[in-house]
């Protein structure tokens, strides 16, 4: 499983020209599943996710969690996190979990995080998605 959390002032996602989601300050994280994963890791990267602390106190220090902030979340699926580009130029994305079992760790691992009572916005699992946001710091966290 691969997360690539951004931690944003804004972030949104549009498909086919329409808004579908968006969020203020908090967590724009990019979701991966790999074929050895296994459901169980979903509730330990959500908890991870949401423990994180990379926002400021007042001090300056990143010292806080999205769940100190009562920041937002929007979770993208993004099955090329699974690349593997070891051979040639064109990446290989056997690796990524079969397409039915990762949409159903994805659907599992944002009911988990929607649990913490934070706002939880997604995209669309295979859509085809525009993304924007504005990192903040910039502050980009891979786990």
């Amino acid at each position: 499983m691969k997360l690539v959390i951004q931690r944003v002032l804004n972030a949104n996602v549009t498909i086919e020209n329409n808004l579908h989601s968006s969020i203020k300050k908090g967590l724009l994280v990019l979701f991966g599943v790999e074929k050895d994963d296994s459901e169980e890791m979903l509730e330990y990267f959500a908890q991870k996710l949401l423990k994180l602390r990379i926002f400021e106190d007042e001090q300056g220090k990143m010292n806080k969690s999205v769940l100190d902030i009562s920041g937002e979340i929007l979770v993208v699926s993004q099955f090329t996190l699974c690349a593997d580009c070891k051979k040639g130029t064109r990446p290989s994305f056997d690796n990524a979990k079969e397409p039915k079992i990762a949409k159903e760790y994805y659907e599992k691992f944002v009911e988990i995080l929607k649990k913490s009572a934070l706002n939880v916005k997604t995209g669309i699992f295979g859509a085809h998605m525009k993304i924007e946001l504005i990192n903040n710091g910039p502050v980009t966290i891979i786990l």
